[in-house]
């Protein structure tokens, strides 16, 4: 159900509230066809913030789909107070986040999974190319670096910088998805990055 290629950028090909609403209610009433839409229209953007998240495809894919089902099983129980985008999201995200405490006592990560894609990543790229003379290392490197530097991160803090600085969303729309005010992201955003700053110092030298 499904895809495994991941977003590096930004989609911005959001539906209107009103059409979602719309797929919504005929979910509710039973159609399918306007279920496999939802998925369809928001499968990849938070399958791109669990992989970032978990730093494993299979993973990444097990708990999407793990997160729809349970998005569907509970639609009639969805009042409509937040988009339905938000809703999924927030179901995702903390079906990873029980996933990756559960997960703390596995050791290492393969390196065919360390694709953190950063060329595709404004803060990140800047935060080391800005930085450092050592640019022909060459960008396998540099994936691999930061990657290993976000598995370091708190699940929460791993969280806001794949929301932000890697799927492009607003202060204003993690607040939602993270069940906290606009302050506490930013907050939290600074934090991490001051924390992906230590942790990448000696390959910023």
């Amino acid at each position: 159900m499904i895809h495994t290629a991941v977003l590096t950028e930004p989609v911005n090909a959001t539906p209107t509230v009103v059409e979602e609403r719309v797929l919504v209610r005929q979910a509710q009433d039973g159609d399918l066809r306007a279920f496999d839409e939802l998925v369809h229209r928001y499968q990849e953007r938070v399958y791109a913030t669990v992989y970032h998240m978990t730093a494993n495809h299979e993973d990444a894919n097990d708990l999407v789909q793990e997160a729809f089902l349970k998005a569907y099983r509970a639609l009639k129980s969805f009042k409509g107070d937040s988009s339905f985008f938000t809703w999924v999201y927030r179901i995702a995200v903390n079906k990873t986040i029980n996933f990756l405490k559960q997960r703390k006592n596995r050791s290492g990560m393969s390196l065919n999974d360390m694709d953190f894609n950063a060329e595709h990543d404004p803060d990140m790229v800047a935060l080391v190319s800005e930085r450092t003379p050592r640019r022909d290392l060459g960008l396998v490197e540099l994936q691999e670096k930061l990657n290993a530097a976000m598995q370091k991160l708190s699940e929460i803090h791993r969280l806001v910088v794949t929301l932000h600085d890697v799927q492009g969303l607003s202060h204003e729309e993690i607040s939602k998805i993270m069940d906290c005010n606009t302050g506490t992201v930013r907050s939290r955003l600074f934090y991490a990055r001051q924390q992906l700053q230590g942790f990448l110092a000696d390959y910023l030298k």
